[in-house]
């Protein structure tokens, strides 16, 4: 969201100094529900890769796919699906010496496209977003994305930017036996701006709004199904505490009900996500930081008209522990675990969600 948030998008681009990085590692999602829901417990493990390099002045070139595993126990048995996910390059270009920035970037189908019918539930679980998961979705049918983004200076000590994209996805198979689903294309508008602010500039703010809207998708019978415009807000205030840093930031995505289909159009409910967190970093010696953090999050959804239900909220707190190994290694450890609640039948059911990260970055 923030890289068209103004001066660092530079440094983003292709005149970035580190000319080769490479990022891989392990993640481990897992929630624990209350005895009354219909899952058990739903877990996922996930490899990540990605590597970044800088062809020359103006042009890096960015991989990033992966590996992996999820499994649900439920009444009725055990669900799994596992495999490695889509794969996206990207080429970005700064253009007119660095201040616009121009991408291309295609996602190639490496992961499933598609699934058993018996795994749709695992996938739904997955992409429930109060949850969050790592991975939530293991493969569609590709894509081709275009964007730019550029920046500009606001007075003396503040920025600002603004981007845009259009993505174009390919016909899949979603499930085993099914029809074909053809996506609807989406684009996205970015602004944002970014600068100093408090006595003395000690602290520094981020800001940035999106805009996002798409096209219905096609089912091959001929049935189709829409979701309205998306509005996403973001802000992030960094202030310095001590020998330390403090971090807070506040994440608001609305899904609006769709607008110019008739009753035909399944039409996605409206929605709103709402994320609200702090971390305090504080550096242990030079090689090593200690970050406690927590975040709060919940997601409601309702019909066209009317109030929004809450589906479920949590709270999560952890620490991070970076250490730099080395001029070009960097170990990244975190811990969390999540307490919180989801909707369940007219009443709600608990759960705990822990998470286990381990990540390491290498560059040059």
């Amino acid at each position: 969201m923030c890289l068209c948030a103004a001066a660092p998008l530079a440094a983003q681009g292709p005149t970035a100094r580190v000319g080769t990085a490479a990022r891989t590692g392990f993640v481990f999602d897992g929630y624990y529900f209350g005895s009354s829901y219909a899952f058990d417990h739903v877990v996922e493990w996930t490899v990540p890769i990605s590597l970044s390099h800088r062809l020359g002045p103006s042009l890096t070139v960015d991989l990033s796919s992966g590996y992996a595993h999820a499994a649900a126990a439920t009444t009725s048995g055990t669900l799994e699906v596992s495999g490695p996910t889509d794969t996206d390059v990207r080429m970005s270009w700064a253009a007119v010496s660095g201040r616009v920035i121009v991408s291309v970037a295609g996602t190639l189908p490496t992961g499933k496209k598609g699934v058993d019918s018996s795994s749709v539930p695992l996938l739904s679980a997955l992409a429930t977003e109060v949850l969050n998961f790592t991975t939530p979705s293991f493969g569609t049918g590709g894509g081709v994305t275009g964007g730019f983004a550029t920046a500009f200076k606001l007075g003396e000590r503040w920025a600002a930017g603004v981007g845009g994209s259009y993505r174009r996805y390919a016909r899949y198979t979603p499930v085993a036996g099914g029809g074909d689903l053809e996506p609807g294309g989406e684009g996205r508008v970015r602004l944002g701006a970014e600068g100093p602010v408090g006595g003395g500039g000690r602290g520094y703010f981020r800001g940035a709004a999106m805009y996002a809207t798409s096209g219905a998708d096609t089912l091959s019978a001929g049935s189709r199904s829409a979701s309205g415009p998306r509005f996403l807000l973001y802000s992030g205030l960094s202030l310095p505490a001590g020998r330390g840093s403090l971090s807070l930031y506040a994440y608001d995505r609305y899904r609006l009900r769709p607008h110019g289909y008739d009753s035909t159009v399944v039409q996605v409910p409206r929605g709103n996500v709402l994320a609200l967190g702090a971390r305090l970093e504080r550096p242990l010696s030079p090689a090593l930081s200690l970050a406690p953090n927590v975040e709060f999050r919940h997601e409601l959804a309702g019909p066209p008209t009317g109030r929004l239900v809450l589906l479920g909220w949590l709270v999560r707190p952890g620490v991070d522990l970076r250490y730099r190994a080395s001029g070009a290694l960097t170990v990244l450890v975190q811990g969390q675990v999540a307490f919180g609640r989801l909707a369940d039948s007219g009443s709600s059911v608990s759960l705990v969600g822990p998470r286990a990260v381990v990540l390491l970055e290498w560059a040059r």
